[in-house]
């Protein structure tokens, strides 16, 4: 396959950034679309150019770094596809591919397809997390959760954070990524001792990092890699008016 590549270059958050064009050749179908770039980084490097910077860890669809967006779509055209986990296959031959960052003012830009998504990390700090002492580990069958409950909050745990769900909000909102971690403590017993003051302090947090309100579009459940879904921000809304309107601290 040959391709005309557009790519976002940005030195750093201070300057501006431009489209810079690219050819790539030969590239094997079967090669994941991060392989493509290490192929594109590998020919700048030889030309003693700049190669393009963008996250990247486990490359398994796990971790959630592979975060830029392809031809208008967050991670790509494939349906519930991480980035890394998308291959050429889906191109065709000659096709012109743009790619950029993130756009959101809370991803403020890095380098090139980088940006700092910490303001993630910052929301989990806030209260993602059970602080509760609860002693040893007690017998399975002790607190039996039934199944469609488990399920839902096994399905909000998968979120790998990768803030697709900003990058297709009109508004850039998090509300996706803040409700499927506030979802998965607050439908297990473990995490029922706090989860009004988790779901005050991650949507404190949330609005403290300046990503924008929710409208209901739905884009961003439609380009989640993992599948979490809208209803997911209604348990949000429901968790965090239950916690003002019970809150101590009013």
């Amino acid at each position: 396959m040959n391709l005309t590549l557009k790519i976002w270059r940005q030195k750093n958050s201070n300057t501006k950034g431009k489209f810079e064009t690219y050819q790539v050749t030969d590239i094997n179908p079967e090669m994941s679309f991060l392989e493509m770039i290490d192929v594109l980084n590998e020919d700048l490097i030889r030309k003693g150019q700049d190669p393009v910077a963008f996250d990247n860890d486990c490359r398994e669809g796990i971790c959630g770094m592979c975060s830029m967006y392809i031809n208008g779509r967050p991670h790509g055209p494939q349906f519930r596809t991480a980035t890394c986990q998308l291959h050429m296959r889906y191109f065709k031959d000659g096709e012109t591919i743009v790619i950029e960052p993130w756009r959101a003012s809370a991803f403020p830009p890095i380098k090139d397809l980088v940006v700092d998504r910490s303001a993630f990390d910052r929301i989990n700090q806030a209260g993602g997390f059970v602080s509760v002492n609860t002693g040893s580990a007690i017998d399975g069958n002790a607190i039996p959760i039934p199944k469609p409950i488990a399920d839902e909050a096994f399905d909000a745990a998968t979120c790998i954070g990768c803030g697709a769900c900003v990058a297709a909000c009109q508004n850039a909102s998090a509300m996706l990524f803040v409700s499927a971690k506030v979802s998965q403590l607050a439908l297990l017993p473990q995490g029922h001792a706090e989860r009004k003051i988790r779901a005050e302090k991650m949507v404190a947090q949330m609005d403290a990092e300046g990503f924008g309100a929710c409208t209901n579009i739905g884009s961003c459940a439609a380009e989640c890699p993992v599948g979490i879904p809208l209803s997911s921000i209604a348990r949000l809304n429901r968790e965090y008016l239950f916690a003002k309107f019970t809150s101590e601290n009013i």
